[in-house]
């Protein structure tokens, strides 16, 4: 798992700038002072923050393009 509790707390969310991701959602991308630019979803207008780093974003958008998260055909 990568934990990001050590950098979660210094990320600016507050000065992000939030962009429609799909109907209810909302997304980000928050550089920080580490080089990195950590991409943030959440809900519109809810409190709690998904972060995500550049690596476990590429594999999430991997599996969608692989079709792992699809529906079984049988549900």
């Amino acid at each position: 798992m990568d934990d990001k509790a050590h950098i979660r707390h210094e990320l600016d969310l507050s000065a992000a700038q939030w962009r429609q991701a799909g109907p209810e959602g909302e997304v980000a991308f928050v550089p920080h002072t580490d080089g990195v630019t950590y991409i943030a979803l959440r809900r519109a207008g809810a409190d709690t923050v998904l972060v995500f780093t550049p690596s476990e974003w590429t594999a999430f958008r991997a599996g969608v393009h692989d079709a792992e998260f699809d529906r079984p055909a049988d549900l």
